[in-house]
């Protein structure tokens, strides 16, 4: 009995299907072949086409089953893993009425900052664990004020995860997680928040039908199936935002469990059983995979939007000469501390954790007759690494401090220079997983499908492929705090603007 999970990350959508006996990927592939395009028609915007998304699933799955290895009407269950907080709108005819607005996208700062003064700071963290931010029930508010066409012909408000489940089965719903990924849940009601839904003046009957992750959210529909070669009605079972599902694929659903991911963005989630918020809002917690009204389950997740991102712009802007691997391997020519180069990796967006300041990346004490590409290689990656580690503190002033963190061993985790500056700053080790998103999003599909008693059943087979220690003789902890006096300042001068 196969599984198929679908993972619409933002610079490709990747699909695996699993067996669901073995616990083994047996096949995998990736679309496009070139990072997908974001669209930027301001400075701060970040947009993509749904439709194009939905192209891209149906070109993928179509590469799957190229590879020959399986029979496609094995497949029993469909999971959707996708990219947090984008905002999807369609009509009545569940036609997109605009691109979407993704996660990375800037421009609803200030109308989620008018809500977070107006509903109160308090009553905020109280009841939704964040300020309402730049997630989606802000951008929604922005379409409202400033597309108002757009907003009075939508019928239901997705996330991207809802849209492909839609595509695929011609049904509309959602979750406490991904209401809760938006800043639409009120925790201590257990319901939709009035408070942002009044504030903004959104329609309530824009939010889709609420229905556990793990369950049936529709059937493939038959013109869909005989698209994709895949058998009508088989169930999408599982739906899930990219971080609450890497989680997942890593086996991180108790209290006190931790993974982390190093994509185009990078992450920490953590799990835990506690209502609590962080007071200056600079991480954020949402609904897990497994959050029950009775059984509270939460993950604490702490963002950095310049990450695999910052290691492509530096691949990109040195010529494109140097597959990933040569460029790792460049980086690893150079010893640790980049010879005093210093990298900060926040040139995506806004970032959360530094009270949604705009700073830009930046690179500083470059010298000219020392530095060289391998040098920008190894301080780009060692500066996503720093930023790590300004997160990781965050936490641990929230009560998360993880003995171990649980990585997909993929992206950046692929580069030993990453992985050593990694644990050697957070000085906390990792054990790596073969596995990913596609991954864990087949897997919930099993379970949602009834065809894994549990999530323990799913991964009674995980173990780590890798475990990366931490090296108490080199100085990372000097390097991490020249790196974070140049923060500090830089951060002082932009509050003085």
């Amino acid at each position: 009995m196969l599984l198929l999970g679908i993972d619409l990350g933002t610079s490709s959508v990747k699909v695996s299907v699993v067996d669901a006996e073995s616990g083994k990927s047996i096949a995998s592939a990736h679309y496009p072949e070139t990072e997908a395009e974001i669209i930027s028609l301001h400075p701060g915007w970040a947009e993509q086409s749904p439709d194009t998304w939905w192209e891209q699933v149906q070109l993928a799955i179509r590469k799957l089953h190229t590879r020959g290895n399986y029979q496609p009407e094995d497949i029993r269950a469909i999971g959707i893993a996708y990219q947090m907080h984008g905002l999807v709108l369609v009509d009545k005819y569940q036609q997109v009425l605009r691109n979407s607005i993704i996660w990375c996208d800037s421009r609803a700062v200030e109308t989620g900052d008018r809500a977070f003064a107006g509903i109160g700071r308090e009553k905020c963290l109280y009841h939704l664990l964040n300020s309402p931010g730049n997630f989606t029930a802000s951008k929604l508010a922005w379409v409202k004020e400033h597309e108002p066409a757009v907003y009075e012909a939508a019928r239901s408000l997705l996330l991207p995860g809802d849209f492909i489940a839609m595509k695929l089965t011609g049904e509309i719903t959602t979750s406490i997680s991904a209401l809760s990924e938006g800043v639409f849940w009120d925790f201590r009601n257990d319901s939709l928040s009035a408070d942002v839904m009044e504030f903004y003046g959104l329609e309530p009957s824009l939010v889709p039908e609420i229905r556990n992750v793990f369950s049936v959210h529709g059937l493939l529909r038959k013109d869909v199936a005989a698209s994709l070669s895949l058998r009508e009605g088989i169930p999408v079972s599982y739906k899930a935002g990219d971080q609450p599902n890497n989680a997942l694929s890593l086996n991180v659903l108790e209290p006190g469990e931790v993974a982390a991911t190093a994509g185009t963005s990078g992450v920490i989630y953590g799990v835990t059983d506690q209502l609590a918020a962080d007071p200056e809002s600079r991480i954020n917690s949402f609904a897990h995979v497994n959050y029950t009204s009775a059984r509270k389950r939460l993950g604490v997740l702490l963002c950095i939007n310049g990450t695999g991102i910052m290691n492509r712009w530096i691949r990109q802007v040195s010529g494109n000469l140097l597959s990933y691997p040569q460029i790792n391997d460049e980086a690893g020519r150079v010893a640790p501390g980049s010879d005093g180069l210093l990298v900060y990796p926040f040139g995506n967006g806004t970032e959360r954790m530094l009270n949604n300041r705009l700073l830009h990346a930046s690179m500083l004490h470059i010298d000219f007759n020392k530095h060289d590409a391998a040098h920008l290689y190894r301080a780009s990656q060692e500066g996503i690494a720093f930023a790590f580690r300004y997160g990781l503190d965050i936490m641990r002033q929230n009560g998360m401090s993880p003995s171990v963190i649980r990585a997909g061993y993929a992206n950046m985790f692929l580069s030993e220079v990453f992985a050593g500056a990694f644990v050697n700053t957070l000085q906390v080790p990792v054990q790596l997983y073969e596995n990913d998103g596609s991954y864990g999003a087949a897997a919930g599909g099993g379970i949602g499908a009834g065809i894994y008693k549990n999530a323990a059943a799913a991964f009674a087979r995980f173990t780590p492929v890798k475990t990366v220690e931490p090296d108490h003789s080199k100085p990372y902890e000097e390097f991490y705090q020249r790196w974070l006096e140049e923060l500090y300042r830089n951060l002082n001068q932009f509050s003085n603007i």
